[in-house]
């Protein structure tokens, strides 16, 4: 398919113009960031692997009757999805304590939580992403309170099906950052989920090791960044394609 006009580039996406109204194409970049855009580099073959995960995950999603706004996937990097208005938030839902939130309370990384937590972040760079509560985000008009509703009511049906789906395959799902985005069919409007599922937003854990499967791996310098990626996409059963070769990490200084 032609690509169209770009309209937008993100960290890790460009979006362009879709072929029909309605409609966007939705490609994934190996650009790799951690820490606000302090840390950036590149990660040989990411997006080839976040674009056949994500698909899987959301088409997966779609099955069950939570609504995305993938359609299909093009090829190895492009997906068409729905135009959608996204929500200005972050929503992140932490099953064990880890990364800055295990900071934030002085908890060992891995210490199971008393039920999962949902948080909520309002997307700005320039201002860091900052945690905000519900209050903020009906009072500035971010969500109204039925939309607001549905947002945690769909997140906490994600994060039951994606627990089962990823401890099926021997992955513990630590936390996850989604975000959803407004649709119009006539004069109906839906919230549905958006964006992307993958290692880039997702912290995934070996059951058993613990072994780190994901962007903390980036995050940490540990190294095998893309072996990480490449395991969870394996265990998914979506790497019956040649992806690319890897040839590591190249930090952008």
């Amino acid at each position: 398919m032609a690509r169209r006009r770009q309209l937008y580039e993100g960290k890790a996406k460009i979006i362009y113009e879709g072929p029909e109204p309605g409609t966007v194409v939705q490609y994934f970049k190996d650009d790799a960031t951690a820490f606000n855009n302090q840390k950036k580099g590149t990660i040989t073959g990411k997006g080839v692997l976040n674009n056949r995960i994500s698909e899987v995950l959301m088409t997966r999603l779609n099955q069950i009757g939570v609504q995305t706004h993938f359609i299909k996937r093009l090829n190895m990097r492009e997906q068409l999805v729905r135009q959608a208005e996204i929500v200005p938030l972050e929503v992140i839902v932490r099953n064990l304590a880890a990364g800055s939130f295990a900071k934030r309370f002085n908890m060992e990384e891995g210490t199971p939580l008393p039920r999962s937590i949902i948080e909520f972040c309002y997307k700005n760079d320039e201002l860091g992403d900052p945690l905000v509560t519900e209050e903020h985000i009906t009072a500035f008009g971010w969500a109204t309170p039925p939309e607001l509703d549905d947002i945690v009511q769909q997140t906490v049906r994600i994060n039951d099906y994606l627990c089962g789906l990823f401890n099926g395959i021997g992955i513990r799902l630590v936390d996850f950052k989604i975000e959803f985005g407004r649709v119009w069919d006539n004069d109906v409007m839906r919230i549905i989920l958006a964006d992307e599922i993958s290692p880039d937003s997702c912290r995934l854990w070996d059951l058993n090791t613990n072994e780190k499967m994901d962007k903390d791996r980036f995050r940490r310098d540990m190294g095998g960044v893309e072996e990480g990626y490449r395991e969870v996409a394996r265990r998914l059963g979506v790497l019956s394609e040649n992806t690319t070769e890897f040839t590591g990490p190249k930090l952008v200084h």
